[in-house]
């Protein structure tokens, strides 16, 4: 993955012979930090394993370019305050939900192939697609 903001790039084995790595998780949430403030959540693993089952369906070496992870609420209210099309109550602020990108994939194959998961939210933008672990919606 390489996150767009901090330019930074993690490869983590977080899940293996039946059971989760702690100390790669903890890679993941740092990685996914609000780039803004710095501020380190909890991601909720069933994201981390939605983002993975996407990306195994996909198939092939392309990268996943994260837009956003957490987003700490000084950061969600600035981006409000920018009037960008963001939820005051964004399940970014609560580690559920991530917007992303992949290497060489539209982003309407993504969300496609997000959705046939049903495993959450999935709303498709030109820049990205979102995931989350919430209610299953589609936008």
């Amino acid at each position: 993955m390489m996150n767009i903001h901090t330019g930074e790039r993690l490869y983590a084995t977080y899940f293996a012979s039946g059971g989760y790595d702690r100390a790669a998780v903890d890679e993941i949430n740092y990685f996914l930090r609000c780039h803004f403030t710095n501020e380190v959540k909890e991601i909720d693993i069933r994201l981390v394993d939605l983002l993975c089952d996407i990306k195994n369906t996909v198939g092939g070496g392309s990268e996943i370019k994260i837009i956003s992870g957490y987003r700490s609420p000084v950061y969600n209210e600035f981006l409000v305050d920018q009037g960008r099309n963001v939820s005051r109550n964004s399940l970014h602020l609560k580690g559920l939900a991530i917007d992303f990108s992949i290497d060489g994939v539209g982003n309407g194959k993504l969300a496609q192939i997000a959705r046939s998961f049903a495993a959450g939210g999935v709303g498709k933008y030109p820049e990205f697609v979102h995931i989350d672990v919430g209610r299953v919606r589609y936008w």
